[in-house]
């Protein structure tokens, strides 16, 4: 397995883009969370196939109807084993 941990910046809060990447992971089968962050961005982990974390990261810079994501930021990798299945929203 593999995983992705991100940033992402811009309008991302308030629009629905938590709920956007929990569909898009559930619907690839993909393990992980999606949170909002203090600052106004939107921190992501998620792991499984790789053509399936593509396909998020994809999702997560183009972002839902409303939102305008300015930039996404690699973060330092999580252990596959403790993201959490199915794909949540965390708090």
């Amino acid at each position: 397995m593999e995983t992705i941990h991100l940033e992402i910046r811009g309008q991302v809060q308030g629009v629905g883009f938590r709920w956007y990447i929990v569909e898009k992971a559930k619907r690839l089968g993909l393990a992980g969370w999606v949170k909002n962050c203090r600052d106004g961005s939107v921190e992501l982990a998620a792991s499984g196939p790789i053509e399936a974390l593509r396909q998020l990261e994809s999702a997560a810079r183009s972002g839902p109807r409303g939102a305008r994501v300015e930039e996404v930021r690699e973060l330092e990798p999580l252990p596959g084993d403790s993201l959490s299945q199915p794909f949540e929203i965390a708090r």
